[in-house]
């Protein structure tokens, strides 16, 4: 199951839809029933789906020919706007139009803490140290919320009374990028204060989509690009080296409220009013598959392509190195949350290959020699191979 591709999408047409990334087909379809589904999320083993309504969470077994969720979790009281699992899928929070943040044991259906917000919750992200849950609200409020203390340990408003619609948090812990309302996005990089919480230190204002609403920024896995989607039918790809512009993907005829990265940051994959998810190849901008299906508008994506399960194992690699004598070298990143791999050539170069999140079993980016001489130094990424 670690090489599947999971791919799901879901919206206003009360249905979930697991599709053949490849060939676009759709082959499973599950009734949400009673009401729209306003996001997904796949467990990191690919187990399970839970899809956030108004306001119940419901959770489906991936690899399965039952139908019905095998949990449903009642507790808020309006509109469930952020859902997301804890990287082992011990538990699972949620953020609601209630003005709630919740985190619910994955083993039964009651939540066993709840945080209170100020306003309706727009967006919540799991910090990658998995103690710290980061929220934002309609009247534009971000807040940290500890689970250690159990209480808000930061709170800052970027825009007074403009809503935080979009929440996104790198996978190594170094930036946090929240979207607004009004077109704009800020970057922070966090910081680790004596306290051991979490600090904001402002980085850059963006003003991705001026007048118009960001419905979704997400921080490539690799962390060198930031997507936005937005109500101007648009997503664009932002380097986070400069914060220049680096593509727009034109396509979609209505609002793309949400998108989802590959694993190696070479797709995207979008969900938009107009019905449709599509398939973006980030190297040349075009849209290389339509998922086609659903009767309302599509609002929200999943998508878990890793090719690995679990946490770092030494030899689980996608694919043989060819080189002549392969010493294998292990060293910790400087923070300690990614490690870094190397193999040693013939002719004692070290040459990274691969760099892993510890905090999330994840693989970054892989490089391998396309060929090995001596006098001939050219190497080449290489990429698994999505379609």
């Amino acid at each position: 199951m670690g090489s599947q591709v999971i791919l799901a999408t879901a919206g206003y047409d009360h249905t979930i839809k697991l599709w053949e990334a490849t060939s676009g087909i759709c082959y499973r379809t599950l009734q949400y029933g009673d009401s729209q589904v306003n996001k997904l999320e796949i467990t990191t083993d690919k187990r399970l789906l839970a899809a956030a309504g108004n306001p119940q969470i419901r959770l489906y077994e991936v690899q399965s020919n039952n139908n019905q969720p095998v949990l449903t979790y009642d507790g808020h009281t309006a509109n469930v706007t952020a859902v997301g699992f804890q990287k082992d899928s011990k538990w699972m929070y949620s953020g609601s139009e209630d003005g709630t943040v919740k985190i619910w044991d994955m083993r039964a259906p009651g939540f066993q803490r709840e945080y209170a917000s100020r306003g309706a919750v727009n967006t919540v992200v799991l910090h990658p140290n998995q103690g710290e849950l980061i929220s934002g609200d309609q009247h534009g409020n971000i807040r940290v919320w500890d689970l250690t203390a159990n209480a808000c340990s930061c709170e800052l408003v970027p825009e007074v009374g403009t809503a935080v619609r979009s929440l996104s948090v790198a996978l190594d812990g170094s930036l946090v990028v929240a979207a607004n309302n009004q077109g704009t996005c800020y970057v922070w990089r966090m910081m680790r204060g004596g306290s051991l919480t979490t600090h904001f230190e402002p980085l850059h204002k963006l003003r991705a989509h001026p007048g118009h609403y960001i419905l979704k920024c997400l921080l490539s896995p690799d962390v060198r690009q930031l997507a936005t989607a937005s109500a101007d039918k648009t997503v664009k790809l932002w380097s986070l080296d400069g914060f220049s512009l680096d593509r727009t993907l034109t396509g979609h005829q209505r609002w793309v409220w949400d998108c989802v990265f590959s694993v190696d940051a070479a797709y995207l994959v979008t969900a938009s009013s107009d019905c449709s998810a599509r398939l973006w190849d980030l190297s040349s901008g075009d849209a290389i598959r339509m998922y086609s299906g659903h009767h309302k508008a599509a609002v929200c994506c999943a998508l878990n392509d890793s090719a690995f399960e679990g946490r770092y194992q030494q030899q689980r690699f996608a694919g043989n190195l060819p080189v002549k004598s392969n010493k294998y070298v292990e060293s910790w990143g400087t923070n300690r949350e990614h490690i870094e791999l190397t193999y040693k050539f013939d002719n004692d170069n070290l040459w990274t290959i691969a760099k892993w999140v510890v905090a999330f079993p994840c693989l970054l980016y892989a490089i391998t020699k396309s060929e090995f001489h001596k006098s001939d130094r050219k190497y080449g990424r290489k990429e698994r191979e999505f379609m």
